[in-house]
C-alpha cells in the first residue's frame, strides 16, 4: 500500500502569526480553465484555536464530500468570502486581469483587513508586500485549502443552477469545463449566454459569426481601412 498523503497544515499561518501578522487570509481560484461560467476566488481566515478535520484541496475531494464540508468550513472561519469575474469580464479583460479582479472582490468582501494573503502557485495575482505565493499551497496550506473548498462549492452550485436554464450542456456535471459532451453540445447548439466567446475553442465552430479575429486578420482590416481613407480624401 502507498503512503497516505499528508493533509494541509497551519504551519505557514502559525509562523506568520508568530511574526505579528494577526489576519492571515488564504485564497484560491476555480474556473480558470472552464469554457463557461465565472472565474471564482475564495478567501478564508482561519482561527488559531479551533480545527475542522478532513479539509483538503477541493480537487482531492469528491463533490459530495465538498458539499458536506462547505457549511462546516464557513462556520469555522473567522471570516470568509467569495469573489467572481463573470464570463463577460473574462472575455473583456483576459484571464490574468479577470483573476486579479475576482481576487480584489473576494478580499474586499471580507469584514477584516488582511495582514498577509497566501495563494497557491507561483504567480502573485494579488500583489503588494503583504502577499505570498506557495507552490502546491492548496495541498499544504490549510487556509488556502479551505478557500478552495468554499470557492469550488460556490461555483459548482452556480453552474448546477445554470444547467436548468441551458439543458443539453451538462453544466450540472462538467461545471463548464471541457469534455466530449460539452464540445458536442457546442457544435450542435452553439454557445450559451454564459460561454466565454473569445476562447480558442470557439474557433472550431464554423458557423459562429463571433469567431476571434487573428492578429493577421486585424492587421489586414486596418490596412484596408487606411487605404479606403486615402482613396476618399478630396483631391
Amino acid at each position: 500500500m502507498g503512503a497516505r498523503r499528508a493533509g494541509p497544515t497551519l504551519s505557514v499561518e502559525k509562523q506568520l502569526w508568530a511574526e505579528g501578522h494577526e489576519v492571515v487570509v488564504g485564497i484560491d481560484e476555480v474556473g480558470r480553465g472552464a469554457w463557461a461560467g465565472p472565474l471564482t476566488i475564495g478567501a478564508a481566515v482561519l482561527p488559531k484555536d479551533r480545527r475542522v478535520y478532513g479539509v483538503r484541496d477541493s480537487k482531492q475531494l469528491s463533490e459530495a464530500r465538498r458539499e458536506q464540508l462547505y457549511d462546516r468550513v464557513g462556520e469555522w472561519c473567522v471570516a470568509w468570502s467569495v469573489g467572481h469575474a463573470s464570463h463577460e469580464e473574462c472575455d473583456e479583460l483576459g484571464m490574468s486581469e479577470a483573476q486579479r479582479l475576482a481576487a480584489r472582490r473576494a478580499l474586499d468582501a471580507l469584514d477584516v483587513v488582511p495582514d498577509m494573503v497566501l495563494m497557491d502557485g507561483r504567480w502573485n495575482f494579488v500583489g503588494g508586500d503583504n502577499s505570498r505565493t506557495i507552490v502546491k499551497g492548496d495541498a499544504t496550506c490549510l487556509s488556502i485549502a479551505a478557500a478552495s473548498v468554499l470557492a469550488k462549492v460556490t461555483r459548482d452550485r452556480m453552474m448546477r443552477a445554470a444547467s436548468e436554464d441551458h439543458p443539453g450542456y451538462d453544466f450540472d456535471r462538467n461545471k463548464g469545463y471541457p469534455c466530449p459532451r460539452h464540445q458536442l453540445a457546442l457544435a450542435g447548439y452553439g454557445p450559451t449566454a454564459i460561454h466565454r466567446r473569445t476562447w480558442a475553442f470557439m474557433d472550431s465552430l464554423p458557423w459562429l459569426t463571433t469567431r476571434r479575429r487573428t492578429a493577421a486578420e486585424l492587421a489586414a482590416d486596418l490596412a484596408a481601412a487606411r487605404a479606403d481613407d486615402q482613396l476618399s480624401l478630396p483631391v
